[in-house]
Protein backbone atom coordinates (compact mmCIF):
# COMPACT_ATOMS: atom_id res chain seq x y z
CA UNK A 1 0.00 0.00 0.00
CA UNK A 2 2.88 2.33 0.86
CA UNK A 3 4.47 1.67 -2.55
CA UNK A 4 1.25 2.61 -4.27
CA UNK A 5 1.06 5.79 -2.23
CA UNK A 6 4.67 6.65 -3.01
CA UNK A 7 4.04 6.03 -6.70
CA UNK A 8 1.02 8.32 -6.54
CA UNK A 9 2.90 11.06 -4.70
CA UNK A 10 5.82 10.80 -7.09
CA UNK A 11 3.61 11.89 -9.99
CA UNK A 12 5.18 9.48 -12.47
CA UNK A 13 1.75 7.96 -13.15
CA UNK A 14 0.58 11.22 -14.69
CA UNK A 15 2.90 10.76 -17.65
CA UNK A 16 1.71 7.19 -18.24
CA UNK A 17 -1.90 8.26 -17.88
CA UNK A 18 -1.50 11.04 -20.45
CA UNK A 19 0.22 8.71 -22.90
CA UNK A 20 -2.46 6.03 -22.59
CA UNK A 21 -5.26 8.61 -22.81
CA UNK A 22 -3.74 10.18 -25.92
CA UNK A 23 -3.31 6.81 -27.62
CA UNK A 24 -6.88 5.81 -26.78
CA UNK A 25 -8.19 9.13 -28.08
CA UNK A 26 -6.31 8.73 -31.36
CA UNK A 27 -7.51 5.14 -31.79
CA UNK A 28 -11.14 6.03 -31.07
CA UNK A 29 -10.98 9.08 -33.36
CA UNK A 30 -9.51 6.96 -36.15
CA UNK A 31 -12.20 4.31 -35.75
CA UNK A 32 -14.92 6.97 -35.84
CA UNK A 33 -13.34 8.48 -38.95
CA UNK A 34 -13.35 5.11 -40.69
CA UNK A 35 -16.99 4.56 -39.71
CA UNK A 36 -17.99 7.98 -41.08
CA UNK A 37 -16.13 7.38 -44.34
CA UNK A 38 -17.67 3.94 -44.69
CA UNK A 39 -21.16 5.27 -43.98
CA UNK A 40 -20.69 8.11 -46.47
CA UNK A 41 -19.44 5.77 -49.18
CA UNK A 42 -22.34 3.44 -48.51
CA UNK A 43 -24.85 6.28 -48.85
CA UNK A 44 -23.24 7.49 -52.07
CA UNK A 45 -23.35 3.98 -53.48
CA UNK A 46 -27.02 3.64 -52.51
CA UNK A 47 -27.86 6.94 -54.16
CA UNK A 48 -26.18 5.84 -57.38
CA UNK A 49 -27.94 2.48 -57.29
CA UNK A 50 -31.28 4.15 -56.60
CA UNK A 51 -30.90 6.31 -59.70
CA UNK A 52 -29.83 3.31 -61.77
CA UNK A 53 -32.63 1.10 -60.44
CA UNK A 54 -35.27 3.81 -60.82
CA UNK A 55 -34.61 4.08 -64.55
CA UNK A 56 -35.17 0.34 -64.99
CA UNK A 57 -38.16 0.28 -62.64
CA UNK A 58 -39.91 3.10 -64.50
CA UNK A 59 -39.62 1.14 -67.74
CA UNK A 60 -40.89 -2.03 -66.09
CA UNK A 61 -43.87 -0.40 -64.40
CA UNK A 62 -44.79 1.52 -67.55
CA UNK A 63 -44.89 -1.76 -69.46
CA UNK A 64 -46.88 -3.36 -66.67
CA UNK A 65 -49.51 -0.64 -66.39
CA UNK A 66 -49.92 0.66 -69.92
CA UNK A 67 -48.80 -2.23 -72.12
CA UNK A 68 -50.44 -5.10 -70.19
CA UNK A 69 -47.09 -6.85 -69.84
CA UNK A 70 -47.26 -9.88 -67.54
CA UNK A 71 -44.80 -10.64 -64.75
CA UNK A 72 -43.59 -13.66 -66.71
CA UNK A 73 -42.78 -11.41 -69.66
CA UNK A 74 -41.06 -8.92 -67.39
CA UNK A 75 -38.82 -11.67 -66.06
CA UNK A 76 -37.50 -12.17 -69.57
CA UNK A 77 -35.72 -8.87 -69.06
CA UNK A 78 -32.27 -10.02 -67.93
CA UNK A 79 -31.65 -7.00 -65.71
CA UNK A 80 -35.00 -7.37 -63.96
CA UNK A 81 -34.65 -11.13 -63.63
CA UNK A 82 -31.23 -10.68 -62.02
CA UNK A 83 -32.07 -7.77 -59.75
CA UNK A 84 -35.45 -8.97 -58.47
CA UNK A 85 -33.57 -11.14 -55.98
CA UNK A 86 -31.56 -8.16 -54.70
CA UNK A 87 -32.91 -6.78 -51.42
CA UNK A 88 -32.14 -3.14 -52.12
CA UNK A 89 -33.63 -3.31 -55.62
CA UNK A 90 -36.80 -4.81 -54.16
CA UNK A 91 -36.96 -1.99 -51.63
CA UNK A 92 -36.70 0.67 -54.35
CA UNK A 93 -39.22 -1.26 -56.45
CA UNK A 94 -41.67 -1.45 -53.54
CA UNK A 95 -41.40 2.28 -52.91
CA UNK A 96 -42.07 2.97 -56.59
CA UNK A 97 -45.09 0.67 -56.66
CA UNK A 98 -46.51 2.23 -53.49
CA UNK A 99 -45.93 5.74 -54.83
CA UNK A 100 -47.67 4.97 -58.13
CA UNK A 101 -50.55 3.23 -56.40
CA UNK A 102 -51.31 6.42 -54.48
CA UNK A 103 -51.83 8.25 -57.76
CA UNK A 104 -53.85 5.66 -59.68
CA UNK A 105 -57.30 4.17 -59.32
CA UNK A 106 -59.34 1.50 -61.04
CA UNK A 107 -57.66 -0.97 -63.35
CA UNK A 108 -54.23 0.65 -63.07
CA UNK A 109 -54.28 0.38 -59.29
CA UNK A 110 -55.41 -3.25 -59.52
CA UNK A 111 -52.55 -4.06 -61.88
CA UNK A 112 -50.09 -2.67 -59.35
CA UNK A 113 -51.72 -4.64 -56.55
CA UNK A 114 -51.50 -7.83 -58.59
CA UNK A 115 -47.85 -7.20 -59.39
CA UNK A 116 -47.17 -6.45 -55.72
CA UNK A 117 -48.53 -9.88 -54.80
CA UNK A 118 -47.17 -11.95 -57.68
CA UNK A 119 -43.66 -10.50 -57.51
CA UNK A 120 -43.36 -11.39 -53.84
CA UNK A 121 -43.03 -7.80 -52.68
CA UNK A 122 -45.95 -8.49 -50.37
CA UNK A 123 -43.80 -11.02 -48.52
CA UNK A 124 -41.21 -8.31 -47.88
CA UNK A 125 -43.94 -6.19 -46.31
CA UNK A 126 -45.06 -9.12 -44.16
CA UNK A 127 -41.49 -9.48 -42.88
CA UNK A 128 -41.52 -5.81 -41.92
CA UNK A 129 -44.77 -6.36 -40.04
CA UNK A 130 -43.09 -9.05 -37.96
CA UNK A 131 -39.98 -6.98 -37.32
CA UNK A 132 -39.59 -5.91 -33.67
CA UNK A 133 -38.24 -2.52 -34.74
CA UNK A 134 -41.24 -0.16 -34.60
CA UNK A 135 -40.01 2.00 -37.49
CA UNK A 136 -39.71 -0.98 -39.82
CA UNK A 137 -43.05 -2.30 -38.58
CA UNK A 138 -44.65 1.08 -39.39
CA UNK A 139 -43.29 0.90 -42.91
CA UNK A 140 -44.72 -2.58 -43.40
CA UNK A 141 -48.11 -1.48 -42.09
CA UNK A 142 -48.17 1.51 -44.44
CA UNK A 143 -47.28 -0.68 -47.42
CA UNK A 144 -49.93 -3.37 -46.91
CA UNK A 145 -52.58 -0.76 -46.12
CA UNK A 146 -51.82 1.21 -49.26
CA UNK A 147 -52.03 -1.98 -51.33
CA UNK A 148 -55.36 -2.93 -49.71
CA UNK A 149 -54.18 -6.22 -48.20
CA UNK A 150 -57.22 -6.79 -45.99
CA UNK A 151 -56.14 -10.20 -44.70
CA UNK A 152 -53.68 -8.55 -42.32
CA UNK A 153 -56.40 -6.40 -40.74
CA UNK A 154 -56.56 -8.42 -37.51
CA UNK A 155 -52.78 -8.35 -37.12
CA UNK A 156 -52.65 -4.58 -37.59
CA UNK A 157 -55.58 -4.20 -35.21
CA UNK A 158 -53.48 -5.91 -32.55
CA UNK A 159 -50.57 -3.57 -33.28
CA UNK A 160 -52.89 -0.56 -32.92
CA UNK A 161 -53.06 -1.31 -29.20
CA UNK A 162 -49.32 -0.70 -28.81
CA UNK A 163 -47.99 1.92 -26.41
CA UNK A 164 -45.68 3.49 -28.99
CA UNK A 165 -47.66 6.51 -30.20
CA UNK A 166 -46.30 6.63 -33.75
CA UNK A 167 -46.82 2.90 -34.23
CA UNK A 168 -50.30 3.16 -32.73
CA UNK A 169 -51.36 6.01 -35.03
CA UNK A 170 -49.91 4.29 -38.10
CA UNK A 171 -51.76 1.08 -37.26
CA UNK A 172 -55.04 2.90 -36.55
CA UNK A 173 -54.82 4.75 -39.86
CA UNK A 174 -54.23 1.45 -41.63
CA UNK A 175 -57.14 -0.20 -39.82
CA UNK A 176 -59.44 2.63 -40.87
CA UNK A 177 -58.33 2.35 -44.49
CA UNK A 178 -58.74 -1.43 -44.54
CA UNK A 179 -61.77 -1.85 -42.30
CA UNK A 180 -63.45 1.51 -41.91
CA UNK A 181 -65.26 1.88 -38.58
CA UNK A 182 -64.26 -1.67 -37.61
CA UNK A 183 -60.76 -0.29 -37.26
CA UNK A 184 -61.68 1.81 -34.23
CA UNK A 185 -64.68 0.18 -32.53
CA UNK A 186 -62.29 -1.75 -30.28
CA UNK A 187 -61.46 1.60 -28.70
CA UNK A 188 -64.71 1.40 -26.72
CA UNK A 189 -62.81 -0.89 -24.34
CA UNK A 190 -59.61 1.16 -24.46
CA UNK A 191 -58.45 1.70 -20.85
CA UNK A 192 -56.12 4.64 -21.46
CA UNK A 193 -56.81 8.25 -22.50
CA UNK A 194 -56.55 8.94 -26.22
CA UNK A 195 -54.64 12.18 -26.67
CA UNK A 196 -55.76 14.97 -28.99
CA UNK A 197 -53.04 14.25 -31.56
CA UNK A 198 -54.18 10.64 -31.95
CA UNK A 199 -57.79 11.78 -32.25
CA UNK A 200 -56.87 14.30 -34.95
CA UNK A 201 -55.09 11.56 -36.90
CA UNK A 202 -58.08 9.23 -36.64
CA UNK A 203 -60.46 11.91 -37.91
CA UNK A 204 -58.06 12.80 -40.71
CA UNK A 205 -57.87 9.14 -41.74
CA UNK A 206 -61.66 8.97 -42.07
CA UNK A 207 -61.67 12.08 -44.23
CA UNK A 208 -58.69 11.00 -46.32
CA UNK A 209 -60.01 7.54 -47.11
CA UNK A 210 -63.58 8.74 -47.59
CA UNK A 211 -65.12 6.02 -45.45
CA UNK A 212 -68.71 5.71 -46.64
CA UNK A 213 -70.05 3.16 -44.18
CA UNK A 214 -70.04 4.75 -40.73
CA UNK A 215 -72.18 2.10 -39.06
CA UNK A 216 -70.81 1.59 -35.56
CA UNK A 217 -69.39 5.04 -34.85
CA UNK A 218 -72.15 5.47 -32.27
CA UNK A 219 -70.66 2.63 -30.21
CA UNK A 220 -67.85 4.98 -29.21
CA UNK A 221 -70.40 7.06 -27.32
CA UNK A 222 -71.06 4.11 -24.99
CA UNK A 223 -67.47 3.82 -23.81
CA UNK A 224 -66.54 4.37 -20.17
CA UNK A 225 -63.45 6.17 -21.45
CA UNK A 226 -64.38 9.84 -21.80
CA UNK A 227 -61.68 10.48 -24.41
CA UNK A 228 -63.18 7.73 -26.59
CA UNK A 229 -66.61 9.32 -26.20
CA UNK A 230 -65.10 12.68 -27.14
CA UNK A 231 -63.57 11.06 -30.23
CA UNK A 232 -66.96 9.67 -31.22
CA UNK A 233 -68.55 13.09 -30.89
CA UNK A 234 -65.80 14.70 -32.96
CA UNK A 235 -66.19 12.10 -35.70
CA UNK A 236 -69.94 12.66 -35.84
CA UNK A 237 -69.44 16.42 -36.02
CA UNK A 238 -66.53 16.48 -38.48
CA UNK A 239 -68.07 13.88 -40.82
CA UNK A 240 -71.50 15.50 -40.47
CA UNK A 241 -73.18 12.23 -39.51
CA UNK A 242 -76.63 13.67 -38.90
CA UNK A 243 -78.11 10.16 -38.77
CA UNK A 244 -76.22 9.69 -35.49
CA UNK A 245 -77.86 12.66 -33.76
CA UNK A 246 -80.36 10.52 -31.81
CA UNK A 247 -77.40 8.77 -30.15
CA UNK A 248 -75.81 12.13 -29.38
CA UNK A 249 -79.07 13.42 -27.87
CA UNK A 250 -79.33 10.30 -25.73
CA UNK A 251 -75.76 10.79 -24.54
CA UNK A 252 -76.40 14.44 -23.67
CA UNK A 253 -79.44 13.42 -21.61
CA UNK A 254 -77.85 10.59 -19.63
CA UNK A 255 -74.24 11.63 -19.03
CA UNK A 256 -73.16 13.12 -15.72
CA UNK A 257 -69.90 14.39 -17.18
CA UNK A 258 -70.39 18.12 -17.77
CA UNK A 259 -67.62 18.32 -20.39
CA UNK A 260 -69.08 15.45 -22.43
CA UNK A 261 -72.55 16.89 -22.01
CA UNK A 262 -71.38 20.26 -23.31
CA UNK A 263 -69.62 18.66 -26.29
CA UNK A 264 -72.70 16.56 -27.11
CA UNK A 265 -74.95 19.62 -26.97
CA UNK A 266 -72.49 21.48 -29.17
CA UNK A 267 -72.62 18.67 -31.77
CA UNK A 268 -76.43 18.75 -31.70
CA UNK A 269 -76.43 22.51 -32.16
CA UNK A 270 -73.86 22.40 -34.98
CA UNK A 271 -75.52 19.64 -37.02
CA UNK A 272 -79.05 20.90 -36.47
CA UNK A 273 -78.16 24.40 -37.64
Amino acid sequence: MEKVWEFYKGGAWVEYFLIVSTVLFIVVAFILYLMIVRSRNSNIRKEKLTIEYTILIEKILFALIFEDTSLAALKENQDFSRLIEDGFFREVLTESVISLHKNYEGIYARKLEQFYKESGLIQDSFKKLRNPNWEIKCKGITEVAEMNITRVFSSILTVSKAQNKTLKITALNACIKLGGVKGITHLTEHPYPIDDWTQVNIISAFKKHDIGDTEGVEFLLESQNTTVVALGLKLIRELKLTQKLPYVAELAARTHNTIIQYEAQNVLKTLNA
